[in-house]
């Protein structure tokens, strides 16, 4: 194991560092790493590593919303509203009915198989998104009309939508049933881990300020606490749904509005730690693509790609719709919403290990969505947030 694991840092950081010398996001090469040293290929990652990756992609998701959360100024946020809340759904909603119309078409799997592959797309990236509003907003990019805010916390809460959607379609597969009660789960779901994560926030800052110890241990702390989040959505899924996920973030924005010192102190350390989950994120993700079946997967899949990103993009636009926004600000709300890449990674191989019969394919589309997207987004943030965004230095 320990010789995969140096295998796997050394060539991932290796790859990374070329990939963002070319100005193209670091995570591709973190995936050509999983692809060539995973076990389709050159077969140099140890199983006992793969058989727990759905655990360490987990992880790394409660990274990054820690993260977000440590960084989502509440007040900011209200000045937005209504759009926050719509692009929380409306996009992702949008872009999952298009999967579900056009893969039973073009690729020939049944609706619920379809269903399944529309919740692994339908989410955008916080490994790409949220690094780079938490630039904006330090830089002060569109912070008169706090843009980032918006995007970063409506990026955040999308994902959590879809995985409680994907995770309600999985269980229809595997004969658990569906029906309206699924969808009720999913608002539900996010107001109790709000309540949970506020409850329990409010808690911790206080605990932190009585008690004394180093960053390092309350890092541990907060670690143990969304730990316990997960788990506490797992033993309540029968009796009443709540988002541990939802709870991680609502958690770090109440640490941060009780404790704004320690939230920014705190956020510096999850910083360094997401350089080592986000390497494990990606190449795992690489580890599980067959390259030979997705070297035949055919053109259609890239119909389907395109043609939900396209309702995705028009999803936007609605939910901006009698917003203060202007043109050039709602042109740069749809390009940071393109990026996909950390769901994707985390969910994306679970239909194939579930037994979904569409599973490899799911998985194939997964890892081309992120190829695609993640540099297009990535690169559209970077070189037109200056034209599109006002600064606090310049006027309209």
């Amino acid at each position: 194991m320990l010789t995969s694991l140096a295998l796997i840092f050394l060539c991932a950081l290796t790859l990374n560092k070329i990939f963002k010398l070319l100005r193209l996001p670091g995570l591709i090469g973190m995936l050509i790493t999983g692809i060539v040293l995973g076990p389709y290929v050159l077969n140099l990652i140890d199983p006992q590593i793969l058989a727990i990756s759905s655990d360490l992609r987990e992880l790394a998701l409660i990274v990054i919303l820690t993260r977000a959360g440590l960084a989502l100024d509440l007040k900011d946020l209200k000045k937005v509203g209504r759009p926050a809340i719509l692009l929380c759904f409306i996009p992702a909603t949008l872009e999952l009915i298009a999967v579900m119309i056009l893969a039973p078409l073009l690729l020939g799997i049944p609706l619920l198989e379809a269903a399944i592959m529309g919740t692994v797309l339908a989410a955008v990236s916080p490994a790409v998104i949220v690094p780079r509003m938490l630039k904006l907003m330090k830089d002060g990019y569109g912070k008169d009309k706090s843009i980032p805010h918006m995007i970063m916390a409506a990026a955040s809460v999308d994902d959590v939508y879809v995985i409680v959607l994907f995770a309600s379609f999985i269980g229809t597969y595997g004969g658990e049933g569906f029906a309206l009660s699924s969808f009720i789960r999913v608002p539900i779901s996010i107001l109790l881990g709000v309540a949970v994560g506020i409850i329990v926030g409010i808690g911790l800052a206080q605990f932190f300020k009585k008690f004394h110890m180093k960053d390092t241990v309350k890092v541990i702390v907060l670690f143990c606490v969304s730990f316990l989040f997960i788990t506490l959505e797992s033993v309540l899924t029968n009796i009443v749904p709540i988002s541990g996920l939802i709870a991680v973030m609502a958690a770090s924005a109440t640490i941060l509005k009780s404790y704004p010192k320690l939230a920014h102190r705190l956020s510096n350390k999850f910083k360094k730690i997401w350089i080592a989950a986000e390497l494990m994120l990606f190449v795992l993700i690489g580890a599980a693509l067959d390259l030979t079946y997705a070297t035949g997967v055919g053109g259609m899949v890239l119909v389907v790609l395109i043609g939900a990103l396209l309702m995705r993009v028009i999803g936007v636009y609605l939910s901006l719709i009698g917003t203060s926004l202007n043109r050039n600000e709602r042109l740069f709300c749809v390009i940071s919403f393109i990026p996909k890449a950390t769901v994707q990674a985390a969910i994306g191989a679970l239909p194939l290990a579930a037994g979904v019969a569409s599973g490899n394919l799911i998985l194939t589309i997964a890892v081309i969505s992120i190829v695609i997207t993640a540099p297009i987004g990535a690169l559209g943030i970077d070189l037109s947030h200056k034209k599109l965004l006002n600064h606090p230095v310049q006027t309209d």
